[in-house]
């Protein structure tokens, strides 16, 4: 057998099949199938950590996810390291190399430890009052302390070498938790032919059926039924069945995401696997099965190595063959801990006592003890232990004062009632309600389409639990529209229905501030800290848990939270209800940030998007700079060329010339449907019912503030169809904003949105011989500039290619916009460009592209404008339709603030030194000479060397920018100041000739 306190014929490992493991350097034998705290528990090791505040040692809490004490690091290699495991989650594998954590420079020996003695003066909320004065030591004396004691593992300091994976998934019906509820509501939805998903966090399936032996469904021991069922799951075509899978996030719509360990558990893992799996999963219902978390006893001291919750000692029993101890007591107000305390006296361990709080236990339960030969003590409470790495007596009394009586044990087993695991049903947005009889909060609203069975619904007995869950898997899938198969029978029963618990401090806990009395293990907060807090003026619970932190971080007050309610409640003599219950926020255990970016590392950090001709654009020197998520061509040096002199070069050919431009990455939307005018006269500034159709129009789109949100041109097509273009960086938001104003405040519309985006390749060509260049590859569009003047859309074709042929410009040059579908694009690009070298005509990057457009005073939204700007202040108000009563921001423009003088006003900037290039982003003062901190103007916003103009040009945003036209305004840098002048915008063409040659 591997480990002393294994117990022969017990649990259900194979004793055969060992792995070897080291803790802390020291090498111990496990069994496959341990987990970490099992294997632990059974070489006799009980202490394996250090609080967090007080560094107390700390022993194995329980045996699943709510575990605050046991976190461990675990190491496969160097590269592959991590902290934070809860060593009741992490299966033992061979070879693996377990550390503890937040000691030094031992586990045994933490100088930490003077924490603990120095504990009067870490009260709850000490850091609110303690570091605020005095005001310098914050600085030098208290952050860096605070940054070194933070955390409690290391962070690895090497490159994670495994891969991480991400899938997507559709269901009729997801079922988390594959406990006795799960596996019934999956089984009944599963029949009805519905598209079924079952999840469940622990490698095997079964939930409390991993310890409670005294189950038997449809006349076979539950746990072998449970297996039975998940294997005949698994079997069916239609259903997945999921181990080692968290549910950790619960979200709009149905969209849960789960984290499924595919190979933590093995010693040698094939690398072509993945380490993690993370699901998002869109399900139409779900059904949560999630069962309920043991509460352990609020009592002096009871944090000590060997004091766990009496479901734990249960499940290392009679799942992994191991006793907790050999002279164990139990301290208890629910039926429940009985039967762990039965079990383990089965088993040949010797049961001290059994302390319950209650006077009245379950007459069961009292017979069995009776009947086993055990001491039962009702109505006395357990007011104290002993022990520094292991806990070694336990100090009781009797209710209300007397009788004290020490008792020498090894163990400790505790239970102060079940906590129904709400969850992931709080993340969905539904409200819980409180229950007085059974003083549990559960289920009440619901958001969305979901339902809550068994435990955490608080269902009591094991065949209600059975049928509840029946009927709500076959409700579920039914609602889904599935109609196969018929009703599923299952018959179960067992040897107790538990009954009792308690929620706060119990006797022991003491008002006395010197007593710990723990409530989250995790963050070392007692039942005198809740008390404490409310002494302070505390009297919401979540001001509590932010003064007292209890049950937050990764215990989201799994075991803290209805003990630190109902502590708060009595101080403040209210009833728990009227307190209120604090928020449990995702994830419900903590999620790697391996499993969370899963591919998206390296070069797969960020998508790479590249436009129809980026491999044309490639071939030709192109280069490339990032915007947004795209690939684009920056600028075409020549063999010796520096940037500045491909950029000048570039400017100068489209002027005199022409220049082919790669516009694919604009946004295309495609507003289509008989209310397609009205709606964009809602969504922009000037009005679109009077556009006709093959014209187009420059619209700006606001925000509710009235500032400025997007901005581009938009081409009616027809009487119901618009062909919307937006920044390259705001297609996603504008997309998103468009639909949410559709959906939320103008559904009666009819409108159909649509990204098209990636679908049209756009090339732009522009200047005086931009019409000559395409004419002869146009193919039932009279590009004529009479039949298509600028602003102008046509539908035809390109190289025999269906086209969109937008004649438009953001050079100021004669241009078009050419559109065809993506697939098609350089292949047109080809065509046109074998027209256009010819001619010497130019391909030109996105850096010519902004100087050429700063010649004209073309703004770009998100340059030149910042979040504050109206249209009015970026001189595009004549943009803004004064006809029209309506549109999204209307309201926002006629704030006084808005149209108040002396606002920042977009204008053009020249120096006066020719020559100098003002830096993007410099302040403008009025007077260089005025002391510091001095008075800014406002701000340079795009700044270039024109070689058009032959000196610098900048747009800027000034203060009363319009009133100071001729002005000398200054420039401060480190080396010198820059006197400039404020002008117009425009620096080239003014009365617009060439755009409409």
């Amino acid at each position: 057998m591997s480990g002393a306190n294994r117990i022969a014929g017990a649990g259900r490992l194979t004793p055969a099949r060992t792995a070897r493991f080291t803790f802390d350097g020291k090498s111990y034998e496990a069994l496959e199938g341990d987990t970490v705290a099992s294997a632990l528990l059974a070489n006799g090791v009980h202490l394996v950590g250090r609080s967090f505040k007080y560094h107390r040692p700390r022993g194995i809490l329980s045996a699943g996810a709510e575990e605050p004490n046991a976190l461990i690091d675990v190491e496969r290699d160097a590269a592959r390291k991590q902290p934070n495991v809860r060593a009741t989650v992490q299966e033992v594998f061979d070879g693996a190399t377990i550390s503890s954590q937040n000691r030094w420079p031992s586990l045994a020996f933490d100088v930490g430890g003077i924490n603990n003695l120095l504990s009067p003066f870490f009260a709850a909320g000490f850091y609110y009052k303690t570091f605020m004065w005095p005001k310098a030591a914050w600085e030098k004396f208290y952050e860096p302390r605070i940054r070194a004691a933070a955390g409690l593992g290391v962070a690895p300091t090497q490159a994670d070498t495994d891969h991480y994976t991400n899938r997507f998934a559709h269901c009729d019906v997801l079922v988390v938790g594959a406990g006795v509820a799960g596996l019934s509501a999956a089984l009944a939805a599963a029949e009805t032919g519905a598209r079924v998903i079952l999840c469940d966090e622990q490698p095997e399936v079964g939930g409390a059926l991993h310890y409670d032996k005294s189950v038997k469904i449809d006349g076979q021991d539950g746990f072998a039924w449970a297996q039975a069922t998940a294997a005949r799951l698994a079997a069916m075509d239609n259903v997945t069945v999921l181990t080692r899978t968290t549910a950790f996030g619960y979200y709009a719509q149905n969209f849960v995401v789960l984290a499924e360990r595919v190979t933590e558990h093995l010693a040698r893992p094939d690398r072509k696997l993945p380490r993690e799996r993370m699901w998002q999963v869109r399900a139409k219902r779900v059904v949560l099965a999630t069962g309920a978390i043991e509460r352990h006893m609020v009592f002096a001291n009871n944090d000590r190595p060997g004091v766990m919750l009496a479901s734990a000692a249960r499940t290392y029993l009679n799942h992994f063959g191991v006793a907790v101890g050999k002279k164990v007591g139990v301290y208890t107000a629910n039926d429940s801990a009985y039967e762990a305390a039965f079990d383990l006296h089965r088993a040949g361990v010797r049961i001290a006592a059994i302390v319950d709080n209650r006077a009245k236990p379950g007459e069961g339960v009292l017979a069995e003890a009776r009947s086993l030969g055990i001491e039962v003590l009702t109505g006395h409470s357990v007011i104290d232990t002993k022990g520094h790495r292991r806990v070694n007596s336990m100090t009781i009394a009797r209710n209300g004062g007397g009788g004290k009586r020490t008792i020498a044990i090894d163990a400790l087993i505790m239970s102060a009632g079940w906590t129904p695991s709400v969850h992931l049903f709080s993340q969905s947005r539904g409200k819980v309600a409180y229950n007085a009889e059974t003083g549990q909060f559960l289920p009440g609203t619901y958001a969305q389409d979901c339902l809550s069975v068994g435990a955490c619904n608080g269902t009591n007995g094991l065949q209600a639990t059975v049928e509840e869950a029946l009927a709500a898997g076959e409700l579920m899938a039914r609602a889904t529209g599935s109609k196969a198969g018929g009703k599923v029978e299952i018959r179960a029963e067992n040897a107790f229905e538990w009954t009792g618990g308690m929620a706060g401090a119990a006797e022991g806990a003491g008002a006395n501030d010197n007593v710990k009395a723990f409530i989250d293990f995790q963050n070392d907060v007692c039942a005198k800290d809740i008390r404490l807090a409310v002494r302070e003026g505390m009297h919401s619970i979540e001001h509590i848990k932010r003064f007292t932190t209890n049950g937050m971080a990764t215990d989201q007050g799994k075991l803290s939270n209805i003990h630190g309610l109902a502590i708060a409640a009595e101080t403040l003599g209210r009833d728990i209800p009227k307190v209120g219950l604090t928020t449990f926020r995702a994830p419900y255990t903590p999620v790697t940030y391996g499993t969370i970016i899963n591919h998206s590392r390296g070069e797969l950090f960020d998508p790479t998007r590249k436009t129809p001709m980026h491999a044309w654009e490639e071939a030709h020197g192109a280069v490339f700079e990032d915007v947004g998520q795209w690939k684009r061509a920056w600028y075409y040096p020549r063999a010796g060329e520096t940037m500045h002199e491909a950029v000048s070069r570039e400017c100068k050919t489209v002027r005199d010339v022409a220049g082919v431009f790669d516009a694919s990455t604009l946004g295309k939307i495609e507003v289509v449907g008989p209310d397609a005018a009205e709606f964009l006269n809602l969504m922009y500034t000037n009005a679109w019912d009077t556009l006709k159709p093959g014209r187009c129009r420059y619209g700006i789109m606001l925000r509710e503030d009235g500032y400025v949100y997007d901005d581009g041109v938009v081409g009616r097509i027809a009487e119901d169809r618009f062909h919307v273009t937006t920044t390259t960086g705001g297609a996603p938001r504008v997309m998103n904003h468009m639909e949410d104003y559709l959906q939320t405040e103008f559904p009666h519309l009819k409108v159909w949105l649509t990204s098209t985006t990636e679908q049209w390749a756009v090339i732009a060509v522009q200047g005086p011989k931009a019409r000559e260049i395409i004419a002869p590859l146009v193919e039932g569009i009279d590009i004529s500039n009479e039949a298509f003047p600028h602003m102008s859309v046509r539908e035809g074709k390109i190289c025999g290619v269906p086209t969109r042929l937008f004649r438009m410009s953001f050079t100021g040059e004669t241009g078009f916009e050419v559109n065809v579908p993506a697939d098609y694009g350089q292949a047109v690009w080809e065509a046109i460009w074998a027209r256009a070298e010819p001619m010497g005509a130019c391909a030109y990057g996105t850096e010519t592209m902004h100087v050429l457009r700063a010649e004209k005073g073309y703004i770009i939204v998100g340059q030149d404008t910042d979040g504050t700007v109206t249209p009015f202040d970026a001189g595009v108000g004549w943009a803004v339709s004064k006809k029209k009563t309506d549109f999204v921001g209307i309201r926002g423009l006629k704030r006084p603030d808005l149209v108040a003088e002396g606002r920042k006003q977009l204008v053009g900037l020249k120096t006066k030194d020719p020559t100098v290039v003002l830096e993007e982003g410099a302040h403008i003062v009025a007077d260089p000479n005025q002391p510091i901190p001095m008075k800014m103007l406002g701000h340079v916003t795009s700044s270039y060397w024109s070689s058009n103009c032959g000196h610098s040009i900048a747009l800027a945003l000034v203060a009363g920018g319009q009133a100071r036209m001729g002005q000398t305004l200054y420039v401060p840098m480190p080396d010198r100041t820059i006197a400039v002048e404020v002008t117009d915008m425009v620096f080239i063409d003014k009365e617009g000739a060439r755009l409409n040659g």
